[in-house]
């Protein structure tokens, strides 16, 4: 569906530079970003953005649009990787990406999220 961008994998984090630990979190479709809700990309969905719950030493990790390492912030970024180390396309992705989660957090199903940081 979409490739991703990070931050860099770090032994010891740097806030705002540091990709989160490898592990599977929950994504919670009922958080209105304060953030994000007024960007034209979050109006279709009231503000609602993908929020990964429970990831160690991080709080309010988001999945995104954006274009480079610099839009991350600690965040996922969604898009398709066709230049080195930036994303394109990526407010598309995302609604493809929101169009998914969405049915299938209305569906009642779980929604889980494997990061490898390979």
């Amino acid at each position: 569906l979409c490739n991703t961008l990070e931050d860099a994998v770090r032994s010891e984090k740097v806030y705002g530079k540091t990709a989160i630990p490898a592990g599977t979190y929950r994504v919670l479709m009922n958080t209105v970003s304060q953030k994000f809700q007024d960007r034209a990309w979050a109006k279709p969905y009231g503000g609602i953005v993908p929020r990964l719950r429970n990831v160690p030493d991080f709080q309010g990790v988001l999945i995104h649009p954006g274009n480079t390492a610099a839009d991350t912030d600690g965040c996922i970024l969604v898009g398709d990787n066709t230049i080195k180390g930036q994303l394109t396309n990526s407010t598309n992705r995302y609604y493809q990406l929101m169009g998914k989660l969405l049915a299938a957090a209305l569906a009642g199903e779980a929604i889980d999220i494997t990061i490898l940081n390979s």
